[in-house]
């Protein structure tokens, strides 16, 4: 079962699916439910670790350059979000505003506390 052999118009996660579900004779639905818990595991697990290595597909890092730059963009981007805050009369629109800003917020936090995790 090789990865070179998936249709382009397929996930990676429905291919693995398909080709467990025919090869070893279980049905579908179970395959999918444990192809999904093992993405959600290695999700979880690279948000804790600086690294994952799943055999069979290599070993993911994770970019704490990529994380600097985003940080960097993201807290340039809660700063133009405030600006805006301030110039914005429509209490509406503030709305949306305060909605954007928290949304940057967690983002920010997340990637900071990732961050600090990895160096610690």
């Amino acid at each position: 079962m090789e990865l070179k052999d998936k249709p382009a118009s397929m996930s990676v996660r429905e291919w693995l699916t398909k080709k467990l579900a025919v090869k070893i004779m279980i049905p579908e639905n179970v395959i999918r439910q444990v192809v999904t818990h093992q993405f959600d595991s290695a999700y979880e697990a690279l948000k804790v670790n600086n690294s994952l290595e799943i055999s069979g597909f290599g070993k993911f890092f994770y970019n704490t350059k990529k994380a600097d730059k985003e940080i960097e963009f993201c807290e340039k981007q809660a700063a133009d979000y405030r600006k805006c805050l301030e110039e914005e009369e429509s209490e509406a629109e503030r709305d949306k505003i305060r909605t954007r800003i928290g949304q940057v917020d967690l983002k920010l936090k997340r990637l900071i506390k990732k961050k600090s995790y990895g160096e610690g």
